[in-house]
């Protein structure tokens, strides 16, 4: 055989093994990150019935939830979001006088308008996205309360961090299932309403709420105290905004620039072990890991990867370091995920924070960064 012809067959031969070693490689992680999904959702809901109410801790977990059938195609999970749903009537707050509607804090029925009632909205429109039959109940409460809102004179409904996350992709879903642009305008203008007073323009962070703003609050050691959970929620909820939005929006940008802005600081932020603290830039203020926020990040930081939104370049580096903390610290034997900060508003200096310290809203985003993860490593 010609020497030239047997050299140009013997690389072909390497050539596909090499694809074929490659291929096998990305198989095995995708089924990796896959089992720690399953594991996870596995073990919360052999533990937890889905017959809780329909706030905001409950209904960040099923956001979560969704994201893991989206990848899993596991009928128990999106079942699992169904009984939920329908134990709550397809609604927030259940209030049907539109004249006791509130949306200052509140957990009765009557804060209809309130974000921390409205989030279960997310679920309930992707569960409509995914029936066949399409059934109108399943939104009809989330258009009702929503058109509502728009119609009034109001636009301060957003004033703490976690109503980003909580809301604005009811928006953009609305919009997306609906056509109706109000959703985005008025988006556009609750959002800018929150930024102007808790936005740091120096850090491109944002304070919980006014409360926390600088220098009226500060961290034990005088520093600007950005509560990690609090920036996870936007940051996230920015990510959701960005991909629900038209490419063509006359405002993406504007959203596009605040979210590279915050995953500029937050790289800088992030310890060591992976994690950030729950201030995120005095991790003396309260030491030690924290799994809510780190997980929003991941998520938030993978979904701008995959999206050619954030170099790889620069940020893989940082998601590879939190991978590291959630699989290896976060995530228990048995699939229960711990270093969950408690229900709250701020990083308090002594609260204790371990392996067993779980909640439902920190397994969601834990879900969500790892469907994110799982995204990347098929590609």
């Amino acid at each position: 055989m010609n020497y030239s012809i047997f050299k140009h067959i013997i690389g072909i031969i390497m050539t596909l093994l090499l694809i074929g070693c490659s291929t096998q490689k990305k198989v095995a992680e995708q089924e990796e990150v896959k089992n720690i999904i399953i594991k996870v959702n596995d073990y919360w809901q052999g533990n937890h019935e889905p017959q809780r109410r329909s706030f905001w801790d409950h209904a960040a977990y099923h956001t979560g939830n969704i994201a893991a059938y989206e990848i899993t195609k596991k009928e128990a999970y999106k079942n699992y979001a169904l009984a939920w749903a329908e134990h709550n009537e397809w609604e927030g707050a259940k209030s049907n006088d539109p004249n006791e509607w509130k949306y200052k804090y509140g957990e009765t029925d009557d804060y209809v308008l309130f974000g921390d009632w409205q989030i279960c909205f997310q679920t309930y429109i992707d569960l409509y996205n995914l029936s066949e039959e399409k059934s109108e109940k399943m939104v009809a409460r989330a258009k009702e309360v929503m058109q509502y809102e728009m119609s009034t004179h109001r636009n301060d409904y957003w004033w703490w961090a976690d109503g980003l996350y909580m809301v604005m992709p009811v928006m953009t879903k609305l919009y997306n299932l609906t056509g109706d642009e109000q959703y985005l305008d008025k988006l556009y203008e609750y959002f800018s309403y929150s930024k102007d007073i808790m936005y740091d323009t120096e850090t491109g962070l944002f304070f919980r709420d006014a409360r926390y703003v600088f220098p009226k609050h500060t961290s034990m050691n005088g520093m600007k105290d950005f509560w990690a959970r609090g920036d996870g929620w936007v940051f996230a909820g920015l990510a959701k905004v960005l991909q629900d939005v038209p490419a063509d929006w006359e405002h993406k940008a504007y959203f596009e620039d605040i979210y590279k802005k915050m995953a500029f600081t937050l790289k800088t932020a992030q310890q060591e072990d992976g994690y950030w603290t729950r201030s995120i830039l005095d991790p003396k203020h309260a030491p030690g890991p924290e799994t809510s926020g780190t997980a929003f990040f991941t998520y938030g930081y993978l979904w701008g990867i995959n999206n050619g939104i954030l170099s790889k370049g620069e940020y893989l580096p940082v998601v590879e370091k939190s991978w590291e903390y959630l699989t290896n610290t976060a995530l228990n034997e048995n699939g229960k995920i711990g270093y969950i900060q408690p229900i709250g508003e701020r990083a308090i200096p002594g609260q204790h924070v371990d392996e067993n310290s779980t909640a439902d809203f920190g397994v969601g985003a834990y879900l969500l960064a790892a469907t994110e993860m799982y995204k990347f490593v098929s590609k």
